[in-house]
């Protein structure tokens, strides 16, 4: 008979355990579909880049190890993955989100602690009672029926996991950023040596212009024209001077520390074209592969769940209070036999009046999913065209660079034969300074194409969620 009534009670409790196992109100998650064409455009066939390795492996599952072939650029790499404030913070704010996950997962279980109390009351004038108690007490446990607070541990979850993806892309982004940062080094020293040499032939032809005025060859309008052209030349020097020192300078603040003195030798701009093919997979590719993308559906995912808290709070509230211990009028009784004690209570609190405060919490939980599609979709269209644009920019420049390297070839003969047609009373001056001009600009460009194709390159490696991976044999020596 007594098991029979045990029974009995226990099965209210039960149904009310299974109820809350099943009853969930948040809305059920669908991944909004993507914005965007379901390719790239195809007008472009993608070229490629000369010296390019061809590997199938997917952007995101080549490790940046592997991507770059510069010793170098390898090295500032690990060095701004080590020393990076903006890293470090991407790190931290992990920690936090976890730890703020772990709160709130506490809240799903009972709060037990152990406490001792004591109670003096008077029961008629002239006689006191005191009531010791020790035990473990289970302080207002939420039974969490209709799934606010397994609602809000799973929004707290999906901003943890998304922080972890956004680490990720901080670093995507970083190492890209050093890439560029360090092309961009190779091409102000490239440019430093044309500026020079530029230099070195306009000051010998100045020379040369004013031993002939000197002489009453030349006009002084000769002299003043090859003038120009020095101080020109100087001038283009001091500028890339320091833009190459902003360019170090821009560096130094990626790696978090100052360039060391025993960086390893490193290859030349012409060579960092020697990186991995890289295909380009379809937009629905992205949203797996990029770290940004899939933080952005994490959101999505927490401000999901954040509607089924809301809309919990218009549901009664059960809580369960118990104390389980000793309890004696004398302190010396305590812990003898008979002083078990237990006391159990549950309150159901269910709200009538708040003037308006849980519907404003709903709809400002449904307003922020709204925001979160948006924002979602936003940077699926983002990721979308950044693909399109490094995917034109690998096949155009390659043509580019062939056709701005033919026209400084042609710049520099025609460059030489002017010169000599003038040094033998062929051609004017002007025809020289005007060749002197083309010349210059014809390297600066081939430079500067060669620096943008590098560029590109990088930035269609980090697009397509390049760099966040590292090889398998660094992850199994953390694991160990």
């Amino acid at each position: 008979m007594m098991i029979t009534t045990t029974i009995q009670r226990a099965m209210p409790l039960a149904a009310a355990l299974l109820l809350a196992g099943c009853m969930n109100l948040a809305p059920k998650y669908e991944r909004p579909a993507a914005p965007v064409a379901s390719t790239y455009a195809s007008e472009l066939a993608p070229a490629r880049a000369p010296g390019a390795k061809v590997e199938a492996t997917a952007a995101a599952d080549l490790d940046w190890q592997r991507f770059f072939a510069d010793p170098r650029l390898k090295k500032l790499i690990e060095l701004a993955l080590v020393n990076n404030r903006d890293l470090r913070v991407a790190i931290l704010n992990i920690e936090q989100a976890r730890a703020t996950y772990r709160v709130q997962r506490a809240d799903e279980w009972p709060t037990v602690g152990a406490g001792a109390s004591v109670q003096r009351s008077v029961a008629a004038p002239g006689s006191v009672i005191n009531t010791y108690s020790v035990g473990l007490q289970v302080t207002s446990y939420e039974l969490d029926l209709f799934g606010r607070v397994r609602n809000l541990s799973q929004a707290a979850l999906s901003q943890y996991l998304a922080t972890e993806e956004a680490r990720k892309a901080t670093q995507i982004s970083l190492i890209a950023s050093v890439a560029t940062g360090y092309t961009s080094l190779l091409a102000d020293d490239e440019l430093l040596r044309v500026t020079r040499d530029t230099l070195k032939t306009r000051e010998d032809s100045f020379q040369l212009t004013k031993l002939r005025f000197d002489n009453g060859a030349t006009s002084e309008v000769d002299l003043r024209q090859a003038e120009q052209l020095l101080e020109g030349a100087r001038a283009t020097l001091a500028q890339t001077q320091r833009q190459r020192a902003q360019d170090e300078n821009a560096l130094v603040l990626l790696l978090g520390q100052p360039l060391p003195a025993d960086l390893p030798a490193g290859l030349p701009l012409a060579q960092q074209q020697a990186v991995a093919e890289l295909p380009a997979g379809l937009p629905s590719d992205l949203l797996t592969r990029r770290p940004d993308l899939r933080s952005a559906e994490l959101q999505l995912q927490s401000a999901n769940a954040s509607i089924g808290a809301a809309r919990a709070a218009f549901f009664p509230s059960i809580s369960l209070t118990a104390n389980a211990g000793t309890a004696s009028t004398e302190l010396s009784g305590l812990f003898k036999s008979g002083s078990w004690a237990f006391t159990g209570s549950a309150s159901v609190l269910q709200t009538i009046f708040d003037a308006g405060r849980n519907q404003a919490n709903l709809d400002s939980a449904k307003a922020g999913k709204d925001i979160a599609i948006a924002q979602y979709e936003k940077a699926i269209q983002t990721a979308f065209r950044e693909v399109s644009d490094a995917l034109a920019g690998r096949a155009t420049l390659g043509e580019q660079l062939r056709a701005q390297t033919a026209q400084a070839r042609a710049a520099q003969t025609t460059f030489e034969l002017t010169d000599l047609r003038y040094r033998n009373g062929a051609a004017s001056y002007l025809d020289v300074l005007d060749a002197q001009r083309s010349l210059f600009s014809a390297r600066q460009a081939t430079v500067q194409v060669q620096a943008l194709q590098t560029q590109n390159l990088v930035t269609l490696y980090q697009v397509l969620g390049g760099g966040w991976t590292e090889p398998a044999r660094a992850t199994e020596a953390k694991g160990n």
